[in-house]
């Protein structure tokens, strides 16, 4: 995980989602532990607190879970609930302006299609 602290996306959002990412990818399964937010803190040398408001964000949309004197864990169900929301957010941040501006430029469905197709084979 990379913490930029030029970008103007708060450090602790850009933790949650590193997190977020690590669980995707497997890093982090369901029901393994994380780091703590001390290790959390020294190994990217920022503030406690700032670490514990990216962990805290995590606990409050059901992505990890507390266990009293132990540590913070991976929620059952964690992945798929990442995946859905980041679908959520793809759609509104992306599908949606996209729609949008093809209507402005009169291409109909089978041209964006066409035009999407053509940007996954440049990929």
């Amino acid at each position: 995980m990379k913490l930029d602290f030029a970008s103007e996306k708060p450090i602790y959002l850009q933790l949650a989602e590193g997190l977020e990412d690590a669980i995707l990818s497997g890093g982090f399964p369901e029901g393994e532990q994380v780091p703590s937010t001390t290790e959390i803190s020294v190994t990217y040398q920022i503030n406690p607190a700032t670490a514990l408001k990216g962990i805290n964000l995590l606990v409050a949309n059901g992505i990890l879970y507390k266990k009293r004197g132990v540590g913070m864990f991976v929620c059952d169900g964690a992945k798929a609930q990442i995946l859905k929301q980041r679908q959520e957010a793809f759609y509104q941040n992306f599908i949606l302006p996209l729609v949008a501006e093809a209507e402005k430029l009169g291409l109909n469905q089978q041209e964006v299609l066409d035009l999407f197709r053509k940007g996954f084979d440049h990929a």
